[in-house]
């Protein structure tokens, strides 16, 4: 094989590579983005039954550790599960906590993942991910 031979073999794996590179990086950005809306189920479910139990949803202020112990904050919860409704509160895909905001935009509460950067705002991969995002 000659050098130009070479070159063109090379240029046409770096094609078909940087393709399927584009290709597997957004099936990767949509699988976190599955992970937020499975874990942020799990939340709902298990406030749902908070709420069940208690009366109430938790307050901005006992946030999303309520659903693991008693609220030692606010209004208490006189039926409280024992060990709770969850087993842990997981970081979202990228290692952020997840925001738990009560009373949030007509809705009893709303869940947000600040996405990549784990700041509020951002567009794409940034881009915050809510609750409501996915409520029907």
């Amino acid at each position: 094989m000659t050098l130009i031979e070479i070159m063109v073999v090379v240029l046409i794996l770096g094609m078909i590579a940087s393709l399927v590179g584009v290709k597997v990086f957004g099936i990767f950005q949509k699988s976190q983005r599955d992970a937020v809306k499975v874990q942020m189920n799990t939340f709902k479910g298990a406030l749902d039954l908070f709420k069940l139990n208690c009366g109430f949803y938790p307050s901005t202020e006992q946030g999303l550790e309520a659903l693991l112990s008693p609220p030692s904050v606010g209004r208490q919860c006189k039926n409280f599960t024992p060990g709770g409704y969850i087993e842990s509160i997981p970081l979202d895909p990228w290692g952020n906590p997840y925001v738990y905001i009560a009373g949030s935009g007509g809705a009893p509460y709303d869940i947000i993942s600040y996405g990549a950067d784990g700041v509020e705002g951002g567009e794409g991969e940034d881009a915050d991910i809510h609750l409501s995002d996915f409520r029907e």
